[in-house]
């Protein structure tokens, strides 16, 4: 089994299929990417690379990520995507790690040699045309063969409580998490497009294998990244976009749709299907999301241990706004998705009523094989088959599953459990309230004490006074946070995460 052998498939079967394409120019059919990619894999083989050895990926966006994947997959390596975002020294620290021999870059991350390789490749250089030239029949180039535990992808998760972890993925947990996302998420058609605005590195990239399955579009915006004009424009040269986002990108196309002046009809000529995740999606801002771009929107929650494969919240959840329970079913993350189970436990690892909070654990073929080279962390994390992911929630009775936070996020204040994204979702219901993050801060009589640090709206007055009367309307006074910290922005990764160590690290300085 090799995922390699996807590509293959549609090579064979509609060679001049559109298939790559850098903004709106077409960057390469079936045909001619397979057959770069065999060509390239054919010169890593002859220059000594062999099976199940790492090749590091570490560039911005751009349609040779495509072509480096799935060479490196047909030569049966092991891809190492690496954010983009990450300094030199982090990313060499990975190429130990991981024994890395091989890197692909591109000059704007990497403008200098990265220690540890034995040789790095620029995918923007005149010298990497050479690597990927086209074979003139990619049948003389075999796909390597490999079995479907072999690892295919190796995702270092963000470290932000210490040195990542690598996470590896099989070629059998990514062809389950491909074809799940048409039970589960969306149907694709051969005429659909996948936009990677998102970091490739990260969930958008893997989003590549169920398109690919499909023989759909796969097109790079000739920006690299997230530019909601650029965007929007793209798709209706193109066709409609489908297209993975964290919630801040999310919030970044609705509010370019709304100050645009642009109707829901409108963002439909320009959007298919914008797949939310990867950090909480609060009620107020998909309502937003709904009211001004349609029903366009389906949310998953995974993580890098099981790739986006965990829950899903469908279109058709999102839109039914006569449920007597849709407020609650918004706030959640849906049911689980079709291979695996998901369950809420309890310190010991014993199911929970419904409705009580506990761990969230997952088991089915999308979970990893486990950490590389970390047997202790691996035991920690996968107990019985089931991955126990850090992250803290309780099912209803119709199985929705309903995040509160990560577990080494949850606030003990005098006794009492309080979760953030609670405090958060009220926050953000005031007007004057664009962004907030809420974390607990060191007390000596309380334990912690909440903290909210608050983005304010744009011309907005907004006082301590007003955001505390703002609270004690909806939530307990215990929960309400004792202090407000005013700031222009949050701290975010790459992918739209809110890095809350680095909050805490504000309070203790």
């Amino acid at each position: 089994m090799s995922l390699a052998h996807l590509l293959v498939r549609h090579a064979r079967a509609t060679p001049q299929r559109a298939a790559v394409f850098h903004g709106a120019a077409l960057h390469a059919t079936y045909g001619e990417w397979a057959a770069r990619s065999a060509g390239l894999a054919a010169r890593l083989r002859e220059a000594g690379l062999v099976a199940g050895d790492r090749v590091l990926v570490f560039m911005h966006n751009h349609p040779r990520y495509l072509e480096v994947l799935w060479a490196a997959w047909w030569a049966g390596l092991v891809v190492v995507p690496v954010n983009a975002k990450l300094h030199a020294r982090e990313v060499e620290w990975i190429i130990e790690n991981a024994r890395i021999r091989w890197g692909f870059v591109s000059s704007d991350v990497a403008p200098e040699p990265l220690a540890g390789l034995e040789r790095q490749i620029d995918v923007t250089s005149g010298e990497a045309d050479a690597w990927f030239a086209p074979v003139p029949d990619m049948n003389t180039v075999p796909v390597t063969e490999r079995a479907a535990g072999d690892v295919a992808w190796l995702f270092y998760t963000s470290g932000t409580t210490g040195r990542p972890k690598g996470v590896m993925l099989t070629h059998r947990n990514l062809m389950t998490m491909g074809l799940t996302y048409f039970v589960d998420v969306d149907a694709v058609a051969p005429d659909d497009a996948i936009v990677y605005a998102a970091p490739m590195s990260h969930g958008a990239g893997l989003y590549a294998i169920p398109h690919l399955m499909a023989g759909a579009r796969h097109v790079v915006p000739a920006s690299g990244g997230v530019d909601p004009a650029e965007l929007f424009a793209l798709g209706r040269q193109v066709g409609p976009l489908s297209t993975f986002a964290a919630p801040t990108i999310v919030k970044r196309l609705v509010d370019h749709a709304e100050q645009a002046g642009l109707t829901p009809e409108d963002a439909a000529r320009a959007f298919k299907t914008i797949v939310y995740g990867g950090a909480p999606m609060y009620v107020a801002d998909i309502q937003r999301a709904l009211r001004v771009m349609g029903p366009r929107f389906v949310q998953i929650y995974g993580q890098g241990e099981t790739p986006m494969v965990a829950t899903a919240l469908s279109r058709g959840h999102l839109r039914d706004t006569a449920h007597s329970r849709y407020l609650e079913r918004i706030a959640s993350v849906g049911t689980a998705q079709t291979p695996v189970q998901v369950r809420v436990t309890d310190d010991n690892g014993r199911d929970l009523p419904t409705g009580e909070v506990g761990e969230v654990v997952v088991k089915g073929d999308t979970v990893m094989a486990g950490y590389w080279g970390n047997e202790a962390a691996t035991a920690s994390a996968i107990r019985d088959g089931w991955l126990f992911t850090g992250d803290v929630g309780c099912l209803d009775a119709d199985g929705f599953l309903t995040l509160k936070d990560r577990s080494k996020d949850l606030i003990i204040s005098g006794g009492s459990n309080i979760y953030p994204r609670e405090v958060e979702e009220v926050l953000l219901t005031a007007p004057e309230v664009a962004e907030v993050a809420v974390v607990g801060a060191p007390d000596p009589e309380w334990g912690e004490v909440v903290v909210a640090f608050v983005v304010p709206a744009a011309g907005s007055a907004v006082t301590a006074e007003s955001l505390d009367r703002h609270c004690l309307e909806q939530i307990a006074r215990f929960k309400r946070p004792k202090r407000y910290v005013l700031v222009e922005q949050l701290p975010k990764n790459n992918y739209g995460k809110v890095l809350k160590t680095e909050l805490r690290a504000l309070l203790k300085a």
